[in-house]
């Protein structure tokens, strides 16, 4: 994945978490939310996402006539593309992590 296409990615994500009320607008400083916080957000939305993905396509396996194939398969494919994206930001940190360990003193 290029460099563009992750920040596109980054830019989506930023927007959606917006958009949930897990960003906050205000500087960075005393009282904004701190890295790791963010990411255990994030990481509780995407299992959440998969939790209820998951239990949409027990439901429809058992027959329930309240949940279609398209809400299973949209839920599935949600939870596939926000898992992918959690894996993607998980790569480009450990690649920076990598780098940084390789600069010399």
């Amino acid at each position: 994945m290029s460099d563009m296409q992750i920040n596109q990615v980054l830019a989506q994500m930023r927007a959606l978490a917006q958009s949930a009320g897990l960003e906050q607008s205000a500087p960075r400083g005393a009282g904004a939310p701190d890295f790791a916080n963010l990411l255990k957000q994030s990481l509780d939305h995407v299992n959440q996402t998969q939790q209820a993905s998951r239990s949409l396509a027990t439901a429809f396996e058992q027959g329930d006539p309240d949940v279609s194939l398209a809400e299973v398969m949209v839920a599935t494919q949600k939870a596939s593309i926000s898992f992918e994206a959690v894996n993607q930001v998980r790569n480009r940190l450990l690649s920076a992590y990598q780098d940084v360990m390789k600069m010399p003193i």
